[in-house]
């Protein structure tokens, strides 16, 4: 039976957090603002994932990508974002539950997630206030997004583990391209934004259905029914 990971890294948006209400309020918001058709909640489970600009083109009719309105939508959801980041956002149930028996097991866990990093540092500490993590990390200029492998190398490497000893936990074909990439073990959750086929069919070696089906695979005790 090969050894337990020894760390983990996590993806925010659609693993700990449910953030797409919010998500999709902003954009709607953003095409309102446009002149532009609004899309339903359900639709930016697929817009979401590779970033801001990324969910910019997505979320705009293929005949209004030119430049201007691009730039002009990307500022226009970022202001709405502002505003509405924390009004349905939450954790998914089970989720704190989980990260403190992976505390109590002395577990080095990290986030890693393509929301800019002054959001994602926002949205750790408003809702998970004063938990642990051993490392942070958002979308910065200077390092490629997810699914690029560098930046899951770069917290290996800051941690001190080799990359395969390394769990990351994602609910998305980004996170389980990710977690291969960098030679990490894939691990994918059935809670959040995309479904079973995208996560195995990506290379996923594990699926979540519920936060504590991940404790097992650390040698954690199952969590008692409350």
């Amino acid at each position: 039976m090969p050894a337990p990971p020894r760390a983990l890294i996590f993806d925010l948006d659609g693993t700990l957090l449910n953030t797409l209400e919010d998500l999709a309020d902003s954009g709607n918001a953003a095409l309102a603002g446009l002149g532009l058709p609004r899309h339903p909640v359900d639709a930016f489970r697929l817009f979401v994932g590779l970033g801001v600009a990324e969910l910019v083109l997505r979320m705009l009719p293929e005949d209004r990508r030119d430049k201007a309105t691009l730039a002009r939508a990307e500022k226009l959801l970022v202001a709405e974002y502002q505003e509405r980041w924390k009004l349905k956002t939450r954790p998914y149930p089970g989720i704190p539950e989980m990260l403190e028996a992976l505390r109590q097991a002395s577990l080095p866990i990290c986030v890693l997630s393509n929301k800019p990093q002054d959001y994602t540092d926002l949205t750790v500490r408003e809702f998970f206030p004063g938990f642990p993590f051993t490392r942070v990390r958002g979308a910065r200029p200077e390092v490629p997004h997810k699914p690029h492998p560098a930046s899951a190398l770069a917290l290996a490497g800051e941690l001190g583990l080799a990359p395969g000893s390394i769990a990351f936990v994602g609910d998305s074909a980004t996170d389980m391209k990710t977690a291969r990439g960098a030679g990490m073990l894939p691990v994918g959750v059935l809670w959040g934004f995309r479904d079973e086929a995208e996560l195995t069919g990506n290379g996923a070696l594990h699926l979540l259905s519920a936060p504590a089906d991940l404790l097992p695979l650390f040698g954690c005790p199952p969590q008692s029914k409350s």
